[in-house]
C-alpha cells in the first residue's frame, strides 16, 4: 500500500545527512522513490480501472504516469541517465511502449528505465490480486513466486517471538514483494555447504552483511531487522554502497544491480 512507499522514504531521508561514501546514492533514491510512489499512486487512483497483468494491454495506463517521472530522473539524476531521460521525453509513445514491453518478455538489470518505471506497476499488479501475464521469466524457490524476478535484497526478522534468530526473507528486484527463503543457502545457485558461503560485514554498517557464495562467485547483502527493525532492506542496501565495492574488489558478482547501479 502507499505505506510501503511512504517508509522506504522517510528511511532515505533519515539515512541522507549521515551517509558516508554513499550520500549522493541515497539523494537521488529518495527522488526516485517519490517518482516511483506517483506512478503507483496514479495507477491506484484510476476510476474503474484495475491492472490486467497484461503490460502490452496496460501500457497506455501506465505511458501517462511516465512523463513527470522523467523529469525527476532528468533534474536529479546522474549525466547519462539525465541525457537518456531527456532523449526518452522526447521520443513517441510507441517506442517507449516497445521499450517496455521488450524489458517485460526479456529482462535485464541494467536497463534503468524499464526497470525502474515498472517496479511500481508490478506492485500494484501483485497488490490488485491479479498476476503478470506474458513474462518469460525463471521458476523455482530462488525466484520470486509472484512475477519470477531475481532477488534483490534479503533480510531477517522475527515473525515468531519466540525465535532465537531471525526468519529470512527475499525481496524481488522485479515486483518488490518478498519471499520466505532457506536460512543458510545462497540465493543464486542454491549452494548449501556452510564452506562455501561466507558473511561478511563492516561495524559501520552492523545491521548490513554481504552474503557471498564461492561456487557460484555472486553474493547479495541481507539486512538484519532483529538489529534495526525500522530499517528498510532495499534502502539501507544503498546506504551500504561500500560493501558492494569490497565485495566486487574480492571477485563477487551481485545477483541483481539495484537502481542506482550497485
Amino acid at each position: 500500500m502507499t505505506n510501503w512507499w511512504d517508509k522506504q522514504i522517510q528511511r532515505a531521508d533519515q539515512l541522507i545527512p549521515k551517509a558516508n561514501g554513499s550520500k549522493e546514492l541515497l539523494i537521488f533514491y529518495a527522488h526516485l522513490l517519490r517518482a516511483q510512489k506517483n506512478i503507483y499512486e496514479f495507477l491506484r487512483s484510476r476510476p474503474n480501472w484495475l491492472p490486467s497483468g497484461n503490460l502490452e494491454a496496460d501500457s497506455p495506463m501506465l505511458a501517462e504516469s511516465l512523463p513527470a517521472f522523467l523529469r525527476v530522473v532528468e533534474s536529479h539524476g546522474p549525466a547519462t541517465l539525465a541525457v537518456e531521460a531527456r532523449e526518452l521525453s522526447a521520443a513517441n509513445a510507441q517506442a517507449i511502449e516497445e521499450r517496455l514491453l521488450a524489458y517485460w518478455r526479456n529482462p535485464s538489470e541494467i536497463q534503468f528505465f524499464e526497470k525502474a518505471s515498472l517496479q511500481p506497476y508490478l506492485r500494484w499488479v501483485a497488490e490488485s490480486g491479479t498476476r503478470p501475464v506474458g513474462r518469460e521469466m525463471p521458476a523455482g524457490e530462488r525466484c520470486c513466486p509472484f512475477c519470477g524476478g531475481s532477488p534483490q535484497v534479503s533480510f531477517l526478522q522475527n515473525k515468531d517471538t519466540t525465535a532465537e534468530s531471525g526468519n529470512r526473507d527475499l525481496i524481488c528486484a522485479s515486483c518488490l514483494s518478498s519471499w520466505e527463503f532457506r536460512r543458510v543457502v545462497c540465493a543464486n545457485c542454491g549452494e548449501e555447504r556452510p564452506s562455501k558461503l561466507g558473511y561478511f560485514h563492516s561495524p559501520e554498517f552492523d545491521h548490513v552483511r554481504i552474503e557471498a557464495c564461492d561456487t557460484c562467485k555472486h553474493y547479495l547483502k541481507g539486512v538484519d531487522l532483529t538489529r534495526i527493525g525500522f530499517a528498510a532492506p532495499i534502502v539501507d542496501e544503498i546506504n551500504a554502497a561500500p560493501l558492494d565495492l569490497w565485495a566486487r574488489e574480492h571477485g563477487y558478482t551481485k545477483c541483481e544491480l539495484n537502481l542506482v547501479g550497485l
